[in-house]
């Protein structure tokens, strides 16, 4: 019980300073594409976004910064977007749940698969918080976490009991993960999503790993986005020719799929297909 107490409040820091590096990294990312702006994604210190005065340790602890600060800069005294903290708690939120309800027992192998997975869900949560915030995925994003999803899924392929199968389903996860949004973009034209939920959705599928985990997740974000959309249109936040970010509610699926995915196939086959044959 203390180890895995200690591990908690290990993730509680690493989620932390992973979600100010993710503030960090997409602010900087949308610089260098939008304003052709040269600044380091891992290097340099951190600045105000307002007044570009650098920031000192005491501006940059997580969330209480924020806090002792009131929400504005130390130096400009512009107030400072509430993305910044709510960023950081969601990814301990993420991190922690990730090590509770991971689907896996602990091992040698699972403990390398849950630090990839841990490295895969910042650049997820960077994505997500890209999309939110200018409707765009960076390709850069999507190529780098897929480098990191396929050596997972080798991995994972290599260690299973039936590596011809696992291959196979994995590759059929990729197939429909992506080829629904693929033909989606053909059809019309690019005008209802864009090439980057594409690449996304062939990204997911490949985390998902299999044929069922990958219909899983796009039902799953269906069903979220269609909450919150609904929400927002009916508290009038958005009208209904808004153009909706899909991307975080896909990502957010595929989280819940990595995490109860199993769970909720076999609740689905026991509820409706067990006395069928």
């Amino acid at each position: 019980m203390i180890i895995i107490v200690m591990f908690i409040i290990i993730l509680i820091i690493l989620g932390l300073c992973f979600g100010s590096f993710i503030n960090a990294l997409v602010w900087r990312t949308h610089e260098n594409i939008k304003k052709k702006e040269k600044l380091s994604i891992v290097k340099g210190r951190s600045i105000c976004t307002k007044c570009k005065h650098t920031l000192g340790p005491l501006d940059l602890i997580p969330v209480l910064s924020w806090l002792f600060l009131s929400g504005k800069c130390r130096y400009c005294h512009k107030p400072i977007s509430v993305q910044y903290p709510l960023v950081e708690l969601f990814t301990v939120l993420i991190f922690v749940s990730s090590y509770i309800w991971w689907p896996y027992k602990f091992s040698t192998f699972q403990d390398v698969g849950f630090g990839i997975w841990l490295i895969i869900l910042t650049g997820l949560i960077a994505l997500a918080l890209y999309d939110l915030k200018w409707k765009i995925l960076p390709s850069i994003y999507i190529y780098s976490i897929a480098t990191l999803s396929i050596i997972l899924q080798v991995i994972n392929i290599l260690h299973s009991t039936q590596p011809t199968k696992a291959l196979l389903n994995s590759v059929l996860a990729v197939l429909v993960g992506g080829g629904i949004f693929y033909v989606i973009y053909q059809v019309s034209q690019g005008k209802w999503i864009g090439g980057g939920d594409v690449r996304l959705g062939f990204l997911l599928g490949l985390l998902a790993g299999t044929l069922g985990r990958s219909i899983l997740y796009i039902f799953l974000a269906s069903i979220i986005g269609s909450i919150v959309g609904t929400t927002s249109i009916a508290l009038k936040k958005q009208s209904k020719n808004s153009y909706i970010a899909f991307g975080p509610y896909l990502i957010l699926g595929l989280i819940l799929v990595q995490l109860f995915g199993h769970d909720i196939l076999n609740w689905y086959q026991n509820t409706f297909f067990l006395n069928t044959f």
